[in-house]
């Protein structure tokens, strides 16, 4: 287990769990930079096979927001994408987002994300397991 700390007022902790050659990172109540990529999140996230990221609004949403320790998808991507993680999982959406708006928001991060990429649902399971796929 390994532990950096979260852009968030008051604080936050970024997880990274390592077991058997495999990864997964929980990346929750954490703010972007506006000018920069987050150095910690980076080292946290390098070379994962899952990231789970704070997409709490969509870039039209934030400015609204900002200061509230929360992040976008969008800004979650450039994060896996420069850290080369294998799968992007986005997470923490906020509370007024309906069935019907995570839906478009799946819809463009599928045709932004490179490499894998999940919008959370309800009762979702990950594995990290080659013989499971992650649904």
């Amino acid at each position: 287990l390994r532990t950096a700390p979260l852009n968030h007022p008051g604080g936050a902790t970024g997880y990274r769990i390592e077991y058997q050659d495999r990864s997964i990172c929980y990346v929750t109540d954490t703010e972007h930079f506006p000018d920069r990529l987050d150095a910690d999140i980076l080292a946290l996230i390098h070379g994962t096979d899952i990231v789970i990221y704070d997409a709490m609004y969509t870039d039209a949403e934030y400015p609204e927001h900002r200061g509230w320790g929360h992040s976008t998808w969008r800004e979650g991507v450039k994060l896996a994408t420069a850290a080369g993680a294998r799968t992007f999982v986005a997470f923490h959406h906020a509370p007024e987002h309906d069935d019907e708006g995570l839906d478009e928001i799946a819809a463009e991060l599928y045709q932004v994300r490179e490499l894998r990429a999940i919008v959370a649902r309800e009762g979702m399971t990950l594995y990290l397991r080659n013989e499971h796929p992650i649904s």
